[in-house]
């Protein structure tokens, strides 16, 4: 069944529960709003706010709030699952929530939320939403929906039209999602068939550990020109060999080297050095200094610029050292670069993709973009000074991404200036660099003939277990999820990395037969959360299918501009 025939009801549902996830923010209140107005041109109605409290102490549905649920179609059940919406509360620290508020990215939000929920008269409601988040997350009990409602101040009115359009978008994702997953899916299988019978159990399992004993170090190293110190993990082999291959991996936003010992561990035991640099003004330091009220931003703006000039340096620092702690054994003339998230985009800027500030500017303008939380990070790049950033290392000849932030920020323009082998890996479950917005839709304008892209069923941008219990808690209240086991996703990332690294770093062809759609068959089987591989092969379709995408749904995408009113 389509998004689009579910019934009203249960779009009413995904608004409650939309709303209430932004429920983050006790001060006495001194007044409250009596009444919801809601507008749908030329009507005008009310829901009277003591309804709503009404029915969330004791479930009474009066006459007022029993015609909103009859014109929503709201059956018994659903109605009970609105009254828990009401009431949950969530325990929140109602400072950090007025923090978050004022960051950039907290703007943005509460400007795309105000378009809905306006002041009488139709002003956007970004002003009152803020102090009734923070207001309610002072709350004894904590901050629900019920206590937020209560502590808007004056009455509200609901733009029904912006409403139903911020439905239609919600679903729109949701659809385009389980399409472009699907036809992934369908384009690996006609890439599998196409290249015949392979017995994958016949070769080398490269999801094992290699042979070679690793051993982890650390490097600190100081950029005076930049007064930037930061540190490096490195994992190498216990023994060093002429040419011996070096791969640079960037962290993500709020993360630190550390998270991602697994690849770099998996790789070192096939000979590979991995030095993966802190990024100091976006890892998970930055969180923590952004929590404690040190920084007013969740990351530093510059770390568009110093994130590939990290990489630079580093590589310029391995170069130095190279005799003296190396044995002069690195190859540093072909360097591989490997990213998660925001890392992805500083992989793929020392690549060799450009900023292009006429897309960013463009897309953030949308109201739709909202709906991606990738483009909340990148649109703080437009405070960025105008000019012609060129990141490009030319030791660098392959990228490999994981869950890669890239698409508004570099466009088609800024991405057809790669040109060396990349591989692109996204996950079907990834909230906060959808995949559907993300990396699937970039894919076919990396400008090289040796690009490669894994869509991992499941994945969902971080590993869940490893997140505090307060996260965990949200997570396990999501009815049905189910999610991948961690070593499942990581032998699906680890192999691919290997092979792409050896067949376009190391010229090895033997393990070119891995790259291929036949081989993620094979590492799907048996398996619940599956893994499909395409090649440059299917860019041209994966493009084509996107444009009809957006075609069909011009005005839903590109019909609504944020604005300030």
């Amino acid at each position: 069944m389509s998004f689009f025939d579910r019934s009203f009801s249960r779009k009413l549902t995904a608004i409650t529960l939309s709303l209430l996830s932004l429920g983050v923010l006790d001060i006495k209140k001194v007044y409250s709003a009596d009444s919801i107005f809601f507008v749908y041109s030329p009507f005008i109605a009310n829901l009277r706010v003591e309804s709503l409290e009404q029915f969330a102490l004791d479930g009474t549905v009066n006459q007022n709030l029993g015609f909103y649920l009859n014109l929503a179609r709201v059956d018994e059940e659903q109605t009970a699952l609105f009254r828990k919406a009401l009431t949950t509360p969530v325990q929140v620290d109602p400072t950090l929530i007025s923090r978050i508020l004022n960051t950039y990215e907290g703007e943005r939000l509460l400007n795309y939320f105000g378009s809905v929920i306006n002041v009488r008269g139709g002003r956007n409601g970004r002003y009152i939403l803020r102090g009734a988040l923070v207001k309610a997350a002072m709350e004894k009990d904590g901050l629900s929906l019920m206590n937020v409602i209560q502590n808007i101040s004056v009455d509200v009115q609901l733009n029904i039209r912006q409403v139903l359009r911020y439905v239609e978008q919600v679903n729109l994702v949701i659809e385009g999602s389980e399409f472009f997953a699907t036809e992934i899916a369908n384009l690996a299988s006609i890439e599998a068939e196409s290249a015949g019978n392979m017995d994958f159990s016949k070769l080398p399992d490269i999801r094992q550990q290699g042979s070679k004993a690793v051993t982890n170090t650390t490097l600190n190293l100081f950029d005076q020109k930049r007064n930037r110190r930061f540190y490096v993990e490195l994992y190498q082999p216990q023994q060093l060999t002429a040419n011996t291959p070096v791969i640079i991996f960037s962290h993500g936003l709020s993360s630190r080297p550390e998270d991602f010992a697994s690849i770099a561990k998996h790789l070192a035991s096939y000979g590979y050095v991995v030095a993966m640099p802190q990024h100091i003004g976006s890892d998970i330091k930055q969180t923590e200094n952004f929590l404690a009220g040190f920084s007013r931003q969740i990351f530093i703006l510059e770390e568009f610029i110093d994130r590939p000039l990290d990489i630079t340096f580093l590589l310029d620092e391995l170069t130095r050292l190279n005799p003296s702690q190396f044995g002069g054994n690195l190859n540093l003339d072909n360097v591989g670069v490997g990213g998660h998230s925001f890392g992805g985009y500083t992989a793929l800027a020392v690549g060799g993709a450009k900023i292009d500030f006429d897309n960013l500017e463009n897309a953030c303008n949308l109201a739709f973009g909202n709906l991606n939380n990738a483009l909340l990070l990148q649109c703080r790049a437009l405070n960025l000074p105008r000019k012609d950033y060129d990141f490009r290392d030319t030791r660098v000849k392959a990228v490999f991404t994981v869950n890669a932030v890239n698409a508004a920020i570099f466009g088609a323009k800024g991405l057809n200036n790669v040109t060396i082998p990349t591989f692109v890996a996204a996950g079907s479950y990834d909230p906060a660099t959808p995949f559907v917005f993300e990396q699937a839709r970039t894919f076919p304008h990396i400008n090289s003939t040796d690009t490669y892209f894994q869509l991992q069923e499941g994945q969902a941008h971080v590993d869940f277990s490893q997140l505090d219990a307060g996260i965990t808690d949200l997570v396990n209240t999501v009815g049905n999820l189910t999610l991948p086991a961690p070593y499942l996703l990581e032998s699906y990332t680890n192999s691919m990395a290997l092979a792409f690294f050896q067949t376009h770093l190391q010229n090895d062809e033997n393990y070119r037969v891995y790259l291929q759609s036949a081989y993620g068959k094979h590492l799907s089987e048996g398996q619940e959360f599956k893994t499909h591989i395409i090649t440059d092969k299917s860019a041209p379709i994966l493009q084509e299918k996107f444009a009809q995408f957006i075609n069909n749904n011009y005005q839903l995408i590109f019909g609504t501009q944020l604005s300030k009113n």
